[in-house]
């Protein structure tokens, strides 16, 4: 399901380490699903890996602090109920690491605003916030930089509405190596295949999103069965009655490949299943497959939303291993830079 550029998991027999996130800003979706968990529970086990829940990023945007603190712990749960081990994975929350925000104020000086006021997400979220952009928005992937460099990752799962910032992590660690001698690693991206990009269920032209206005375009992890249905049958779909992925038909593409990623059919199965049938039949099937492979999922994070103390020693544990890796990064920085007392 991954299609990898330019690497893979056998780096010269070494084991490889991998870095990646999620933000707590809203409810978890199927795209954060199957655009990240769903990847790394394929990495967890054949590589190091390092799964945050990068609550500095979201708040480049206000949250109110108390839905926050939820939705944090939430993040954390299905995290857990989707089948990521804290026995086999280092999962931990960003903020609790301080060695991220202090990485990143060194990295920060070797980078242009000009090539931040370049990357396409920023410019993006810039037309459309009614306000003037803010420095964390700005420089969000410099903190990103710090988050995948701190931990000396080898691969970053990334779709391909990132590879535009994980191009600046790598430029990033070039200027610092050759300024003041190696020191990081150059991470590679793993390239998800196109079929893990969920788009909106109302504008399939548009990635699935947490900040969407109507929640009519994401399934979330923790939506009830009738929701679910309901969402899918208001989904929105194309000109004709043919079931196919297409170029021309992307809402049926979409729909197709939610199908495909829940039910683990192949694309040209399931256009054979529905050939000479309506919308109507293959969208009440398909909820029905969401239904069956979503429950497991909300059921064990609501139970595990119950127990509190176990989320907090969780999270406990994978601070001192995130640590661990972050502060023996932060001290060799510290030291080529010049800072502290060496």
């Amino acid at each position: 399901m991954i299609k990898m550029q330019n690497s893979n998991l056998k780096m010269q027999n070494k084991i490889v380490r991998v870095f990646s996130g999620i933000q707590p800003s809203g409810i978890l979706h199927i795209g954060n699903y199957f655009g990240a968990v769903h990847q790394w529970l394929k990495l967890q086990g054949k590589a190091e890996c390092f799964f945050s829940i990068v609550d500095l990023h979201a708040i480049t945007v206000f949250q109110d602090p108390k839905e926050l603190q939820k939705n944090i712990f939430k993040t954390l749960a299905f995290y857990l109920a989707s089948g990521i081990d804290p026995k086999k994975s280092v999962i931990f929350l960003q903020s609790e690491v301080k060695e991220h925000a202090h990485l990143c104020w060194i990295l920060g000086n070797l980078v242009k605003v000009s090539e931040l006021q370049r990357m396409t997400q920023y410019k993006e979220k810039v037309q459309k916030s009614k306000e003037k952009p803010n420095l964390g928005l700005l420089s969000y992937p410099v903190l990103m930089a710090s988050d995948i460099l701190l931990y000396q990752a080898d691969l970053v799962p990334v779709g391909e509405d990132q590879r535009q910032h994980l191009e600046l992590v790598r430029e990033i660690a070039l200027r610092f190596n050759k300024l003041y001698g190696e020191t990081f690693k150059i991470p590679k991206p793993l390239i998800q295949k196109e079929s893990a990009k969920i788009m909106g269920l109302d504008n399939p032209l548009k990635k699935m999103s947490k900040s969407a206005s109507s929640p009519l375009n994401y399934i979330a992890l923790d939506d009830s069965p009738e929701m679910i249905r309901f969402k899918i049958q208001k989904a929105v779909t194309d000109s004709g009655k043919e079931i196919r992925k297409s170029p021309q038909k992307p809402a049926i593409s979409n729909l197709l490949n939610i199908y495909s990623l829940a039910s683990g059919l192949s694309i040209k199965t399931i256009e054979e299943k529905y050939k000479n049938k309506g919308y109507a039949v293959f969208k009440k099937d398909l909820a029905e497959i969401l239904v069956n492979f979503l429950s497991p999922i909300r059921e064990g994070a609501q139970k595990l939303l119950q127990k509190p103390a176990y989320l907090k020693k969780i999270f406990e544990e994978g601070k001192k291993k995130a640590q661990e890796i972050a502060r023996e990064t932060l001290r060799e920085v510290e030291k080529k830079v010049g800072l502290g007392k060496n």
